[in-house]
């Protein structure tokens, strides 16, 4: 029985090193060293091209190597063979962090600490509690659950927005298309931790940024097509917005060229927020494939339908 990994090259020996010690019934092989690809049976990649997946003949489970899905064209995946997502505790522990970070920054105005720095100004600015604040994350799977259970402990007043219903110790939650805007109403940061669909992309344009309150800022951890650029760049000149904190852009990398390298008040990074981290996450995909061997039904498969 093969495994293929097709991903992440710098941290392929530590997947390879996992396999050896918990699983050396298993043949684990590093893309390009993939030896026979007629022997190989379960997949863990980032980007599987149709064509390749094409020479997989007895391909059984395809294992994405992060949280989204939205890098795999579903339509060159066979009905019959399961997509996996990646869920691991380091995943959501880097978004957890990195979420927190920005919210905080945006929190304790330290985008307007830095400018006074490079302008040798000491200017001291009102400090409010956390609680005069309102953060409203939109998805609520795993990732978004978390954020919120971590930004409660500072205080501040959160809500949520979920395509289906949730309900969340803690938070005002909002759920369908009927109650986006008063979900958005409330909120002075928005972070989107949306997956992304065909009802998702493009969703952070003009017509939602006028539905938060005026200076709201925005946390895009989500993927870069849910962000229209040029309406955000328009909400942030009018004064809509007044920051916006993106880790994720379409395309990716930026190109050097594009206006928000050199916006004032967009701060970039480069799609590092959470990283699938092989010493949590490989154990957890190597029980999804023992399950498979007993026949018994795997986790964190993908809906299809709901293309997540």
């Amino acid at each position: 029985m093969s495994i293929l990994y097709r991903s992440d090259a710098a941290r392929a020996a530590a997947w390879a090193s996992y396999f050896a010690r918990h699983a050396p019934d298993l043949d684990f092989r590093i893309w390009p060293d993939a030896g026979d690809l007629q022997k190989v049976e379960y997949l863990i990649a980032w980007q599987a091209p149709a064509g390749f997946l094409a020479e997989l003949p007895k391909l059984k489970v395809l294992f994405s190597s992060g949280a989204g899905i939205d890098h795999v064209d579903l339509s060159a995946v066979p009905a019959h063979i399961p997509l996996v997502r990646m869920v691991e505790p380091g995943i959501i522990n880097g978004m957890v962090e990195y979420v927190s970070l920005a919210v905080l920054a945006l929190h304790r105005d330290f985008f307007d600490y830095v400018a006074h720095k490079a302008a040798r100004a000491w200017d001291p600015l009102e400090v409010p509690p956390a609680s005069a604040r309102t953060v409203g994350v939109m998805g609520l799977g795993s990732l978004g659950c978390a954020v919120l259970e971590r930004l409660a402990t500072f205080g501040f007043r959160l809500r949520g927005w979920n395509r289906s219903p949730r309900t969340l110790e803690g938070v005002e939650t909002f759920a369908g298309a009927d109650q986006l805007q008063p979900f958005l109403a409330g909120c002075d940061v928005l972070i989107c931790l949306l997956p992304l669909t065909p009802a998702t992309k493009g969703i952070l344009n003009h017509e939602l940024f006028a539905a938060l309150p005026k200076g709201a800022a925005l946390v895009n951890v989500g993927r870069g097509p849910h962000l229209v650029d040029a309406d955000l760049i328009e909400a942030l000149d009018s004064g809509q917005l007044s920051r916006a904190i993106l880790d994720v852009t379409d395309p990716e990398p930026l190109p050097a060229d594009h206006p928000f390298w050199a916006h004032p008040r967009v701060f970039v990074t480069p799609h590092v927020a959470s990283m699938t981290q092989p010493e949590s996450a490989a154990p957890i995909l190597l029980e999804n494939i023992r399950r498979a061997q007993r026949g018994e039904a795997l986790r964190d498969v993908v809906d299809r339908g709901r293309g997540y």
